[in-house]
């Protein structure tokens, strides 16, 4: 078996060859920083966008295989130095495509978590064998020279996604995406190193190592893949005890309301505890069940606790009528799903925005409103959040947005010398401040210099400013009152009309 070993896999082998072009590949240049910045920005524009295709356009100039390989013989072969070297040139890389993807989100007004964005925060073992395979077949490619180019698009696909969302989660000061996807990065990272490195020894690289480095090897090969396996082999079998809850729960309903009813829609929160199960069903009056009943049954069902939210939408029986009304509620059962949706969707961008858990945003349907209250933290600019919020009502129309931005000073407004008219810069800052004075409700802000009562024939040109600042004002819905002058230079202040 060893002769046969020898003479058919490892004799047609240039091992010299290959481990030069692996460690002029493996090591940090300038041109490897900066095609790593451009893939990651690539990357995560297209998550951002929620574009595959821009996604895997960044994996096409993405250089990240050579030093992933390249770490992966320097432990087949027991170098060091080389060791060192990759794993310096992939510290690099990754801080800078982490600086890059995140300087990115902060400057772009898309902030809103994607669906390409949330696919990558949660890893299972298929993300595993996912890497498993393109490593093996990058290495394989390498060894033998054959098409490596585009199996370096495939280990690049299991890297820089992941890392575009770390940045994206650390922009954002979002630790779910950001831990999650950190996960999926580092199982992705090892597991195509570890596998490079047992094909580089299954093709004779580092045959001359002594019994004991080979034991050693076997030995932290095996219990890495174990302690990656065990973990995502427990989130894949909580994805499937997901979808098997949710094939219990609708099979539950179309039983209890009958042949005759329909599911329109089944959204169920596993992270609620206990879980929430929210359904529209559409049924003739005679199936109404109660909702109450129903959830102790459906817990018994599926063997744990659970909070049934049912919409019944019952339709009256008769001769013809019954597909009558089904035909006309199709429609609105449409309108009622893609309501939810857009509640959902807004919720989701207003969290995000203001930086807190999506079961922190109130979601008013009747009247159509989110609110939310921005968390307190560094980089909570409310002229930032003033332009999220704008955003995210142009992403949802028909939606009211509103995001209450963290207490504190209001924008000081400046004039320039003898000038008594808002400039572009100070009639932001008035918008600003009418903005935040509504998100809080309050009513009116004190105008430093503004007269009390009706302006005087010949006003000062501090007065003049303070009656600009309280047109604007006005404009807005806040009720201007005067307070203490204050110069050249202003700053509102909340008070009562």
């Amino acid at each position: 078996m060893f002769r046969w070993w020898r003479r058919s896999i490892t004799s047609q082998i240039d091992h010299e060859r290959v481990v030069q072009r692996i460690w002029e590949e493996s090591g940090w240049t300038g041109r490897y920083a900066f095609m790593t910045m451009m893939s990651a920005g690539i990357a995560v524009l297209g998550l951002l966008l929620s574009s595959p295709a821009v996604v895997i356009g960044a994996m096409l100039i993405s250089p990240l295989m050579g030093p992933i390989l390249g770490l992966g013989f320097s432990l087949a072969l027991f170098d060091f130095a080389e060791m060192r070297r990759s794993l310096t040139a992939l510290a690099i890389g990754a801080g800078a495509a982490l600086a890059f993807t995140a300087l990115i989100v902060l400057v772009s007004p898309l902030k809103a978590p994607t669906a390409e964005i949330l696919a990558r925060t949660r890893p299972n073992l298929f993300d595993l064998l996912v890497a498993l395979f393109a490593a093996l077949a990058g290495t394989y490619a390498i060894i033998r020279g054959r098409g490596d180019t585009i199996v370096g698009v495939a280990i690049a696909t299991a890297l820089m996604p992941p890392l575009a969302v770390v940045g994206y989660g650390l922009a954002t000061m979002n630790v779910p995406v950001l831990s999650g996807a950190l996960a999926l990065f580092v199982t992705n990272f090892l597991t195509i190193a570890l596998s490079a490195t047992i094909l580089a020894r299954f093709y004779g690289f580092g045959h001359a190592l002594s019994e004991r480095q080979s034991w050693t090897q076997t030995i932290v090969l095996s219990a890495v893949f174990v302690a990656m396996a065990v973990p995502l082999g427990i989130a894949l079998g909580h994805i499937a005890r997901e979808t098997l809850v949710a094939s219990q729960v609708r099979s539950f309903l179309s039983q209890r309301f009958g042949e005759n009813a329909r599911i329109t829609q089944l959204d169920i929160d596993f992270d609620a505890n206990p879980i929430v199960v929210r359904s529209i069903i559409i049924a003739p009056r005679a199936a109404a069940k109660n909702t109450n009943a129903l959830e102790g049954e459906l817990a018994g069902q599926i063997k744990q606790p659970v909070k049934l939210r049912l919409d019944q939408v019952l339709l009256d029986s008769g001769a013809g009528s019954l597909e009558a009304q089904r035909a006309e509620l199709r429609q609105a059962s449409g309108a009622v799903a893609a309501e939810q949706r857009e509640a959902s969707t807004a919720a989701q961008l207003v969290a995000v925005a203001a930086g807190v858990k999506v079961e922190d945003v109130v979601v008013d349907r009747d009247h159509r409103r989110v609110t939310a209250t921005a968390q307190a933290l560094a980089g909570a600019d409310p002229q930032a959040l003033r332009i999220l919020e704008s955003r995210i009502a142009s992403a949802v129309p028909g939606w009211q947005i509103a995001i209450v931005p963290p207490l504190g000073q209001l924008p000081e407004i400046a004039f320039a010398d003898n000038v008594d008219t808002l400039d572009r810069e100070a009639r932001d800052a008035v918008l600003l401040s009418a903005w935040e004075a509504r998100r809080w409700n309050i009513p009116a802000l004190g105008v430093p210099g503004l007269p009390d009562g009706e302006p005087p024939e010949s006003p000062t040109v501090n007065q003049r400013r303070a009656l600009a600042i309280a047109e604007v004002l006005r404009e807005q819905g806040v009720n201007p009152v005067p307070a203490p002058d204050a110069g050249q230079r202003y700053r509102l202040a909340p008070t009562q009309p």
